[in-house]
């Protein structure tokens, strides 16, 4: 091997040492070296860093901004109820500290979001099935939501991820519990409007009762009213007949003559059979209502 060759191979090797002994760390990025299979230190602002070529150290760049686990396909639980629920979950979180992620979790991405995931749906699960549907529905506004990033920020603690929230994306029965629901609450409003059907039937029936005696009350009062005014009329009229009378005798006794014989004859089919010469028709034989001078002429 000539002069030139070999320069030519003693500067490649001194790049290639170069350019492994340099790594560059970007904003929101974490570079971890590692030295016999130990992180040795971690640079965690952005800069170009020099280290030991390989295979003497090794850096591995981790991602340090917030990251966002959703579920693949909705869960489904089961509440203390036996109601069966779908849910869609959300995780949001970070690498906190390095050295503790790659730990726990290694250079790669999927086992925590594996841990992630699993330890959520553990805690979903548990919750879920402490509540009762209404107890789901009235938890769903923020406190269910808190529950779960607590406890899963504890779960996941010393494995170097922070937790900055969790939630839920949907929560919904299942069709055969909707069904059910649907069934349930038809009967519910069934229930209640023969509830106030029974009470308006009955409310129509007070009414009404309270209506008839209304009007018999009424009906009372007007009669006994109208009694009091036809005495009254009556008296009046007697005093009018008794004064009207008491001037003349006579014509008294003419009036209630033409009153006897009105009654008498009110109907053509009437028949009466007395004597002509009977007091009752005294006014017929004379104006005067004296007896006649001779007698009744027979026909």
């Amino acid at each position: 091997m000539n002069r030139f060759a070999l320069a030519v191979l003693v500067a490649v090797l001194a790049l290639v040492g170069a350019s492994s002994s340099v790594f560059v760390v970007h904003r929101a990025q974490f570079g971890a070296v590692y030295a016999m299979g130990r992180v040795a230190r971690v640079q965690d602002q952005p800069g170009l860093y020099f280290k030991w070529p390989s295979p003497i150290e090794n850096v591995v760049l981790l991602d340090g901004r917030l990251r966002t686990l959703r579920s693949v396909q909705p869960d489904a639980f089961a509440t203390r109820g036996k109601a069966d629920l779908v849910t869609g979950w959300f995780v949001k979180w970070r690498i906190q500290d390095p050295k503790a992620y790659l730990h726990a979790f290694g250079a790669g991405e999927s086992a925590a979001d594996d841990r992630i995931g699993a330890a959520l749906r553990s805690h979903l699960g548990a919750d879920l099935a402490r509540l009762d549907l209404p107890g789901v529905l009235a938890a769903q506004d923020g406190e269910l939501e808190s529950s779960l990033s607590a406890q899963l920020a504890k779960s996941l603690r010393g494995s170097g991820i922070e937790v900055v929230d969790a939630g839920l994306t949907e929560l919904d029965l299942t069709a055969n519990a909707t069904d059910a629901v649907y069934r349930r609450m038809a009967a519910a409003r069934r229930l209640q409007a023969d509830q106030t059907r029974a009470q308006g039937q009955a409310e129509a029936e007070k009414i009404r009762s309270e209506a008839d005696r209304q009007r018999e009350v009424l009906l009372a009062q007007a009669y006994r009213k109208a009694q009091t005014v036809k005495g009254e009329g009556d008296a009046q009229a007697a005093r009018i007949y008794a004064a009207s009378f008491g001037k003349d005798p006579e014509f008294a006794a003419f009036y209630r003559s033409l009153e006897a014989y009105r009654a008498s004859f009110d109907n053509r089919s009437d028949v009466l059979v007395l004597d002509p010469s009977s007091d009752f028709f005294r006014y017929m034989r004379s104006p005067g209502g004296k007896p006649a001078d001779s007698g009744v002429h027979k026909r």
